[in-house]
């Protein structure tokens, strides 16, 4: 099964105070540990980027995979953004999460892979996560259906199949300083 990659890099990164994507864990930044989990499996990947859009190209330029795609109009919200991302897919089947999910497994890839459904969402101790997989023949759907003010809005009216993983990393996402500390010591303890 063929499947590419979006990832959501257009957001102000307002309650972290800091451009949150290229803070490192490790070594890496945030985004880069966003894009490993899926390289290896994505045919393509787009990240979509808006605001401090040349800290995040500087780091992007690397991956041979990656195309990056401006969102000029980030500030009206993440679904400007998923839409944007869904303009420039081209295979049976993509991958979406947001860009400040630094530390999912790429084995939680392969499990969502196994399934094929139109929507795959992997749930951790009864949550559901990050990231999602899509078939490309509800994006024409999404992108027409003024009735859905955001992805979620669409994912509940067509419902989805959830696949439970051993994965806490699609539950770990960095709105805040103390989510990336938080991440910081998850990722000492793995390693």
């Amino acid at each position: 099964m063929k499947v590419e990659g979006i990832i959501l890099a257009a957001g102000l990164s307002s309650r972290a105070g800091t451009n949150k994507l290229v803070l490192e864990i490790n070594n890496k930044t945030v985004i880069e540990r966003c894009i490993y989990g899926m390289y290896d499996i994505c045919s393509k990947i787009t990240v979509v980027v808006g605001h401090k859009i040349g800290d995040i190209k500087n780091i992007l330029n690397k991956y041979p995979k990656i195309e990056i795609v401006y969102n000029s109009d980030y500030l009206n919200g993440m679904f400007s953004s998923v839409k944007k991302g869904l303009t420039n897919v081209k295979e049976d089947n993509f991958f979406l999460i947001p860009g400040d999910y630094p530390v999912v497994n790429k084995k939680t890839y392969d499990e969502m892979l196994k399934l094929d459904k139109n929507i795959v969402i992997p749930i951790y101790n009864g949550i559901r996560g990050h990231p999602l997989l899509m078939k490309s023949i509800l994006i024409n759907e999404i992108l027409e259906d003024a009735s859905c003010k955001s992805l979620r809005d669409f994912i509940n009216k067509k419902g989805f199949t959830s696949v439970n993983v051993k994965d806490p990393g699609i539950l770990m996402d960095i709105d805040t300083m103390e989510d990336y500390n938080k991440i910081l010591t998850y990722v000492g303890s793995k390693y």
